[in-house]
């Protein structure tokens, strides 16, 4: 048994003579979180509010004194702040978690910067300009600090970025085509951290960053499938279908390899939501809605069954 669990602990302890002050040992041991982790879960988590609360403070302000300030006060203050954040990042005895939280707030406060520049300047520009000097500008940042929620963020908005210069200048490409796109930008993210958290060991990539992305690859595509069903037939759309079929399959695969259920559960809801969206689409009678319903329940309550027996399985490996 690779991995003793809570429910292994309490069946040993039922059919044996063990101690209750063995179990509590072992159950502190292997189960339990220790205060050290608490005080480190916390300690992340204070840290991360107190710089979240800090930038939408500074957001407030300007909002609130917007019409008392002068122009270069405005500018000024936000500029005199990422200043002072990037400094923070360059002290030497600051903790690495520090310079890279004041790393974020200066990424933030660049997209402060801008709106603001816009709002006094009225510079006419589009939405997209916006989000992608923002994106070209923290680019460096990005790429020095290597901290999974500063490349969330980067994400984030690369994905904005793209979305609007789809709707404000590209209007000849569909919404099938715009997911197609969005779809490979976030696969390629996804396998190239998943890459890198396996082959390099000395960079951790942590696992909830790389869930992210792939459920937001997983519902990109799911709703661009959906979509495209209903919709008449394009290019996009089989390109689409051909490219979530190789990626599910592999992603399946790659579960299997690693022992890990979450890519496998996301890719059955999604396949369960695009099979619902294909069977509505044969026909608008009332008995296919029926029908759906009934497909609905029962596939999911199969797959939950399946991934329960599954992760029980890897558990008593």
């Amino acid at each position: 048994m690779s991995k003793i669990t809570r429910e292994d602990i309490y069946t040993i302890s039922q059919n044996s003579n063990w101690s209750e002050v063995g179990v509590r040992t072992v159950l502190n041991e292997k189960i339990y979180n220790s205060s050290a982790d608490w005080k480190q879960f916390l300690k992340l988590l204070f840290i991360s509010l107190g710089v979240a609360f800090s930038i939408a403070g500074i957001i407030f302000f300007f909002a609130y004194n917007w019409a008392s300030l002068h122009k270069f006060v405005k500018i000024g203050l936000i500029e005199g702040l990422v200043i002072v954040a990037t400094l923070v990042a360059l002290l030497p005895k600051v903790n690495k978690l520090v310079k890279n939280l004041a790393l974020t707030s200066a990424a933030m406060l660049v997209g402060v910067l801008f709106a603001v520049f816009g709002q006094i300047y009225q510079t006419g520009a589009n939405a997209y300009d916006f989000f992608l000097g923002w994106t070209l500008f923290i680019t460096l940042w990005v790429l020095i600090s290597n901290f999974a929620p500063l490349w969330l963020i980067y994400l984030t908005l690369i994905n904005t970025t793209l979305i609007l210069y789809a709707e404000q200048v590209a209007h000849d490409w569909s919404f099938v085509y715009i997911t197609l796109l969005l779809f490979i930008l976030n696969t390629l993210f996804l396998v190239f951290f998943v890459f890198l958290g396996r082959k390099i060991s000395t960079i951790t990539i942590p696992n909830w960053f790389t869930n992210i992305i792939a459920l937001a690859a997983v519902f990109i595509t799911t709703i661009g499938i959906s979509v495209g069903i209903f919709s008449a037939n394009e290019v996009s759309f089989w390109v689409l279908l051909l490219l979530t079929a190789i990626v599910f399959g592999l992603a399946v695969l790659y579960s299997l390899k690693i022992k890990s259920i979450f890519y496998i559960s996301i890719i059955a809801f999604s396949l369960i939501v695009i099979i619902s969206a294909f069977l509505t689409n044969l026909t608008d009678e009332y008995f296919m809605f029926l029908f759906v319903t009934l497909f609905i329940v029962a596939s999911v309550t199969l797959v939950i069954k399946n991934l329960m027996d599954l992760q029980k399985k890897w558990s008593n490996e």
